[in-house]
C-alpha cells in the first residue's frame, strides 16, 4: 500500500511545492492510517491542518480506500 500512498502523494506535491513546501510520508500502519510530516513552508504555516486534511488526506481516502485516515508526525 505504500507505493500506492507514494503515487497519490506525488499528485499533491507540486501544489505544495509551487507554495514551498512539500510533504513526506513517514510510514503507512497496519491499521490503514497514514503518517506524513510536512515540510518546508508547509511545516509552520497556520493552514497546514487544513492541508492535511482537506487536501492530503481526502485525496487519499477518495484514491485509496484502505486507508483510515492521515496524522501528522
Amino acid at each position: 500500500m505504500r507505493e500506492k500512498v507514494e503515487a497519490v502523494l506525488d499528485k499533491i506535491r507540486p501544489m505544495l511545492q509551487s507554495d514551498g513546501g512539500d510533504v513526506e510520508l513517514v510510514d503507512v500502519t497496519d491499521s490503514g492510517i497514514v503518517q506524513v510530516r510536512l515540510t518546508g513552508a508547509c511545516k509552520g504555516c497556520p493552514m497546514s491542518q487544513m492541508t492535511l486534511k482537506n487536501g492530503i488526506e481526502r485525496l487519499l481516502l477518495k484514491e485509496i480506500p484502505e486507508v483510515k485516515g492521515v496524522e501528522p508526525v
